[in-house]
């Protein structure tokens, strides 16, 4: 299982994410920060549980290009 993990209120819309796993991030129209899809938000970090092995490559590569780093991503 992979879960990706988003803090989205630190998030300065630079669009590393999206490049990288549009899969798995957009871009809010609204307010220009990354949008997980499909994950839960609890207390302003949003979680996504996938059991999606190529979920793993492209959101780490998305978690190592962001500036703020404000994606996690873990294999369990």
């Amino acid at each position: 299982m992979v879960i990706i993990t988003l803090q989205r209120d630190k998030c300065i819309g630079c669009n590393y994410c999206e490049e990288f796993a549009p899969d798995y991030f957009r871009m809010s129209k609204k307010d220009g920060k990354s949008v997980l899809l499909k994950s839960t938000d609890k207390k302003g970090f949003f979680t996504l549980k996938t059991q999606l092995p190529e979920a793993f490559e492209s959101c780490k590569r998305a978690a190592k290009a962001c500036p703020v780093n404000i994606i996690s991503v873990k294999e369990v």
